[in-house]
């Protein structure tokens, strides 16, 4: 674990890490959940914005399969992550 200006030479796994991390059914949820509120807010104040309110609809759908899929799988971690991101009624 040399340093090498200031950095650490093992940072490539700090890297992988932060992929595997990315690509959890969690994390795109997280990430979905983050754009579709920025796009409802956005249609709050553009009601005539009707490529954005397809966008909305597209990452609607797309959240909602990953949560199916996460249910089906593995149902404590998708309670889990529907409590944390208060998006579903339990």
């Amino acid at each position: 674990m040399k340093k090498k200006g200031g950095r650490k030479i093992l940072g490539f796994m700090v890297k992988e890490e932060k992929e595997e991390i990315r690509g959890s059914v969690e994390f795109q949820v997280f990430s979905f959940t983050n754009k579709i509120r920025r796009l409802a807010s956005h249609l709050e104040l553009h009601k005539k914005d009707f490529s954005s309110e397809r966008g909305l609809r597209i990452l609607l759908g797309k959240r909602r399969r990953l949560l199916a899929y996460l249910a089906k799988k593995n149902r404590v971690r998708y309670k889990k992550l529907i409590s944390q991101l208060n998006i579903r009624e339990q």
